[in-house]
């Protein structure tokens, strides 16, 4: 398997969990970028489960976060950390609720990504736009 597609299903893992709840909508969305971004080009599905897996049993280390994070950055390309954010805001805002949690481990992801504030203010801008859900007042005004 390609260290970039483990370090970017890590990230996405870590965002689901970061609210010690992975959703089924969260689940469907990681397996979703999997089978349609190129940059899983050459992934086998069939190794999801198991990648998976293996991020959450070393959450259940000492220091477990510290030590996928040191993963995550052993094997990810620094032209794909914008990547790696962008996906982990598309995982925190799949299920439409955003927790303090999921807000704490992307402020976290960004600072160990190094992702600049601003380029993340737009990334989380985009994520927020993509999910976003109407109101039932919204369809009233139409």
């Amino acid at each position: 398997m390609i260290g970039h597609h483990t370090a970017l299903i890590y990230v996405m893992v870590l965002a689901s969990a970061a609210d010690t709840d992975i959703t089924d909508a969260e689940m469907r969305r990681i397996s979703h970028m999997i089978s349609n971004l190129p940059v899983f080009a050459g992934f086998e599905m069939d190794n999801l489960r198991q990648t998976a897996a293996a991020c959450i049993d070393l959450l259940q280390d000492e220091d477990g976060l510290e030590k996928a994070f040191e993963r995550i950055i052993a094997l990810l390309p620094r032209k794909l950390r914008e990547t790696a954010y962008a996906l982990a805001c598309d995982v925190v805002a799949a299920d439409g609720e955003v927790h303090q949690e999921e807000l704490r481990f992307l402020e976290m992801a960004r600072h160990r990504l190094e992702v600049d504030r601003l380029i993340a203010a737009g990334i989380e801008r985009g994520a927020r736009a993509r999910f976003a859900r109407p109101q039932p007042a919204d369809l009233e005004a139409e």
